[in-house]
């Protein structure tokens, strides 16, 4: 039999398996009309680079649902793919160019896409190897990008359905506009920051009138764009003006004084300039009054020709000449600190110019209010339940979406305008002529659809929509939709009413959101972002391999919670692979050295008779039930953590060594079967968590069982376990916990007092109810305790002895450790003398800072919570001291605890 290396050594299996499994082609389902699926769509990664942890910690939960999943026996589907991510993509390979001092105007559109495809298949190619190092057992013969012939069609499809419908339309609206990519953004790839600038007061001449109107703006230089003053109706300083009008600075142009309800009467002096062309509230009031709108920028945010004398101007140079300008004339008030929030493009951190422009948008209203009922009726659930709240308020508030973008990389809107009779043509198939006419002179729209347009059909283009295929008739809807809460109205909402538009039905059941994974400062982990570089998972894959970093990211992780990661949790992720590992290397040279007998133990099969056995048997069993509970709630994180603390402390810490005792002594029953039996479940329950190191301790397992426990050729395809109830044995492990408490008490005793780790100590064990099945467990309590002679006797026999002793106190036991041959009772009260006064000072010192006015006075008050926590926690030391000392000095019969005892 071949010996299990004596070190894991994640890099020389991980391969080997992952190659395994693709060859035998278990990550690919097969129809089975008799069984209902499980179907994970992947959330399409961004071809902009190499992934981040962010991406790790998607494929990692997705990977644990699929693996589960498929050991339970279900048909499992999970679809990977890539996303062609328009503005981002387009944002990356401009950069590129730049750093040769290259433009994409330079070099034209064909050439500039030639180059983003490129950069896309070696992205795509990337993150299709980072998902199979993480061991992401997806359909790798179903992948698909967006910008593949069948989702493609798919958006052409559900574009021109829209259309006809009316609820695709081409209109001039207020929109984000990004001056560096030059391109129209949604309000969802808006990033708001909070910016500490200026509130600029500015006079503004009466026409053909003495004294001036003050109005107050954070923007000085779109005074050039004004078409009105606005004040409040019912605002007393104004009410004679309004109907009057007022002269712009500089360049001498009247403009009326209008009334209307949004003014805000508390803002700056009251009255409002508006500028329809550059903000959003005043475009609303100007379509209410009539007024005109005049635009003074170019798209690339320079002033236009209605700046006048500014023409040609960046905006922020504008606004320097401008104030200055102001100044001279005495025009310029006041300028006071203001902080206020301002939008910037998602993708590049450009500050946002709000913009007039003729875009394409989709009326979301009728879709949502389906995706609406959807929840609202149950027939999706969202996890956690917290974001419901959030998706109904962003979908009962829901405003048209802009989905035209001015970009060269994506799906080119697919509307031909005619040159003959300037009407429109909508077509999935490029049109030789104009339906309209019959005009063969068609132009196709420039612009390209915003990149959440096609993935807000991911759950269906994917299996073939809108065909009807296998895979669309089979797989759809899916099961989970696993993602980022963060993406929620730009992905998860628009998937729903898409789904719902174009399938008639659901996209997927269930919609989990995990956490974020967050850097050191905080910073959600984003490849796209110009600040900062995200942590490729390769680099912690390479130092603790995939399976310590798959259990980082998930251990105790919850729905919808922010986590960070670090260090510390790969090295803990490490431990326990480095724990199971040893583990399991003792148990297979365990059978290897029962030789033949090992062949016909029931490994798998056989009933415990000792109590221990039944214990590990019942804790098992129990572990398995609550895993499965907690998987069918999607409490991943909380699963695997119960995996560990059994794997680590009830099997590893506990069980092996009580089987090391047996195995040694030779006493029969061999503990061999529960030590491999128990390996073996607990191998297949932590396989969806932690799946290379568990097939290959699987495997080796496999070749050391008995013929008739042999299982299927790979342990992701193995069932997952089940729990059997009659396996429960309260009564065992009541025992078992008080042996545990037993030597664990002990051994925190002699932790306490620096006893020897060679040393044997005498030790005496009083119990009532417990009497006959402690003592049966004499000989592994004084081997795990290193207590000689240990003596387990009835209360009642407990008489009152006069030697010095510490009594410990437990749940169904008093355990009683004489002093005399354990501790040096001089020496260590001197030492706790010692201490006691060293701490005494500690706390006078404390207790005069804090009846110091002084410092009471002008300390934060943080600052003197913590000296009284400090205080707290020396006065408890103190009285744990006098504690041990007064123990050092009692006979037996005091029976209280020192400190740490109790484990």
């Amino acid at each position: 039999m071949p010996e299990i290396p004596k070190a894991y050594e994640p890099g020389k299996i991980e391969k080997k398996w992952y190659d395994f499994w693709l060859k035998k082609g278990y990550f690919a389902p097969e129809i089975d009309p008799g069984k209902k699926p499980f179907v994970i769509i992947m959330p399409p990664s961004n071809v902009t680079g190499d992934l981040h942890l962010g991406h790790a910690l998607t494929a990692t939960l997705e990977d644990i649902m699929v693996r589960w999943h498929r050991m339970r026996g279900e048909p499992t589907l999970w679809l990977p793919g890539t996303d062609h991510a328009g503005i981002a993509t387009q944002v990356v390979v401009e950069q590129r160019l730049a750093k040769q001092g290259r433009t994409k105007e330079e070099i034209g559109r064909e050439d500039f896409t030639r180059l983003v495809w490129e950069w896309a298949d070696k992205s795509r190619k990337e993150i299709r190897h980072q998902h199979q190092l993480l061991g992401a057992s997806c359909d790798w013969t179903r992948e698909k990008f967006t910008l593949d012939e069948g989702p493609s069609r798919a958006v052409r499809t559900a574009f021109v359905g829209l259309y006809h419908k009316g609820l695709v339309y081409r209109g001039e609206r207020m929109i984000n506009w990004c001056p560096r990519c030059q391109t129209a953004l949604s309000d969802l790839e808006v990033e708001h920051k909070d910016i500490v600038g200026h509130l600029y007061y500015i006079r503004y001449p009466r026409a053909g009138g003495e004294g001036f109107v003050t109005v107050a703006t954070t923007r000085p230089e779109t005074f050039l764009g004004d078409t009105a003053v606005a004040v409040h109706p019912r605002d007393e300083r104004y009410r004679n003006l309004v109907g009057s009008s007022v002269t712009l600075p500089i360049i001498e142009r009247d403009i009326p004084v209008i009334a209307d309800e949004a003014v805000d009467t508390s803002f700056g002096t009251g009255a409002l300039k508006i500028t329809p062309a550059h903000d959003p509230t005043d475009a609303e009031i100007a379509q209410r009054h009539d007024l005109p709108l005049v635009n003074i920028m170019n798209p690339d945010a320079t002033m236009n020709e209605n700046a006048g004398p500014y023409r040609g101007l960046v905006r922020l140079a504008c606004r320097d000449k401008v104030l200055a300008d102001l100044r001279n004339k005495g025009l310029l008030e006041k300028i006071e600190p203001y902080s206020h929030s301002v939008g910037h493009c998602d993708r590049c951190q450009t500050m946002v110019e709000p913009r007039v422009s003729l875009q394409w948008f989709v009326q979301t209203q009728p879709l949502a209010k389906p995706a609406i009922e959807a929840v609202k009726d149950g027939r999706i659930t969202i996890i956690p339940e917290r974001f419901v709240k959030i998706y109904f308020h962003w979908m009962e508030n829901i405003r048209d979406w802009c989905i035209s973008r001015q970009l060269w990389w994506g799906h080119r809107i697919p509307v031909w305008y005619c040159q003959d009779c300037a009407k429109v043509t909508a077509s999935v198939e490029e049109p030789t002529a104009c339906t309209h006419c019959g005009s063969g002179q068609l132009i196709q729209d420039p612009d390209v659809l915003d990149t959440w347009f096609s993935s807000a059909l991911w759950t269906h283009s994917t299996l073939g929509w809108p065909e009807d295929s296998d895979d669309l008739r089979y797989f759809y809807p899916g099961s989970v939709m696993e993602t980022a809460y963060d993406i929620i109205f730009f992905w998860v909402a628009r998937m729903i009413m898409m789904g719902l538009e174009n399938m008639g039905e659901i996209p997927f059941h269930t919609v989990y959101f995990h956490g974020l994974i967050r850097d050191e400062s905080g910073e959600k982990m984003s490849k796209s972002k110009l600040r900062g570089k995200a942590m490729n998972p390769a680099e912690p894959i390479g130092h603790y391999g995939v399976d310590a970093v798959r259990f980082a990211l998930t251990t105790g992780s919850t729905p919808g919670n922010d986590m960070s990661v670090g260090t510390g949790k790969f090295e803990s992720g490490r431990n326990f692979v480095n724990k199971l590992w040893n583990a399991s290397r003792f148990i297979l040279q365990s059978l290897d050295a029962a030789g033949a007998e090992a062949q016909t133990i029931p490994i798998l099969s056989g009933q415990p008779q000792r109590i221990e056995d039944r214990w590990i048997n019942s804790q098992l069993n129990r572990l398995i039930a609550n895993v499965t509970g907690l998987m069918e709630e999607f409490q991943f994180g909380e699963a695997e953590q119960q995996i560990y603390d059994f794997v680590w402390s009830k099997f590893c810490d506990w069980y092996i060594e009580i089987a090391k005792i047996r195995l040694r002594s030779q006493s029969a029953p061999s503990p061999l079967p529960f030590l491999a039996g128990t390996l073996e479940k607990s191998l297949r329950l932590l396989h969806p968590f932690m799946p290379f190191v568990t097939e290959e301790l699987w495997q080796s397992l496999q070749q050391r069982l008995p013929a008739e426990d042999q299982m299927p050729a790979s342990i992701m395809i193995a069932p997952y376990p089940l729990a059997d109830d009659r396996a429960f044995a309260p009564e065992a492990e009541r025992v078992m916990d008080s042996v545990v408490e037993i030597v664990r008490s002990i051994r925190n005793v002699r932790a306490q007092y620096k006893v020897m780790p060679g040393k044997w100590i005498e030790a005496r064990v009083y119990t009532d109810e417990l009497l006959s099945d402690l003592i049966a467990q004499a000989s592994i309590m004084e081997a795990a305790a290193k207590a000689r002679p240990l003596t387990i006797l009835g209360r009642r026999e407990r008489g009152t002895s006069q030697d010095r002793a510490l009594v410990l106190v437990l749940k169904e036991a008093e355990v009683v450790l004489p002093l005399a041959g354990m501790v040096d009772g001089p020496a260590e009260e001197r030492r706790l003398g010692k201490e006691s006064e060293e701490i005494k000072g500690r706390i006078a010192q404390l207790e005069a800072r804090l009846r110091d006015g002084s410092f009471l006075g002008k300390a934060p008050s943080q600052a003197v919570e913590r000296e009284k926590q400090k205080l707290a926690m020396l006065e408890d030391k103190l009285q744990r001291l006098q504690r041990e000392l007064s123990q050092l000095d009692s006979p037996s019969d005091d029976s209280s605890q020192p400190s740490g005892a109790d484990g």
